[in-house]
């Protein structure tokens, strides 16, 4: 794996980089949970530099298909941290957010939000 994401919640964490994706996947796709080491942290942050934390893909640079036949892909690769059971760890997501973790069971994110593409 080894790909590098930006972290977009309020958890401490700047960059992480990618150990594994769970599921199975060669890859992860939006809406997939991964396991990551932190990279870069802020001080006094939630979680620290080197810590081994789970993540939820929110953020994609390679497109993904809509059942409506639209194309969505993002600039840069992001992902929100969350703990094992899947709640985030963060208490603010920033950046735009597609819809397809509603059906992925990632609501609370949608929730956490500012912005659902």
């Amino acid at each position: 794996m080894r790909t590098n994401l930006k972290v977009v919640d309020n958890s401490g964490a700047k960059r992480v980089m990618c150990i594994q994706a769970l599921k199975g996947r060669k890859g992860a796709r939006l809406g997939d949970t991964i396991v990551a080491s932190v990279k870069e942290a802020q001080p006094g942050g939630k979680v620290k530099k080197g810590q081994v934390v789970y993540g939820v893909v929110v953020r994609a640079a390679m497109q993904k298909g809509r059942s409506d036949g639209s194309l969505v892909k993002f600039d840069d690769n992001a992902v929100v941290l969350v703990n094992k059971q899947g709640e985030p760890i963060g208490t603010r997501v920033f950046g735009p957010v597609p819809h397809e973790l509603r059906k992925k069971k990632h609501v609370k994110i949608l929730s956490l939000a500012q912005h659902i593409a």
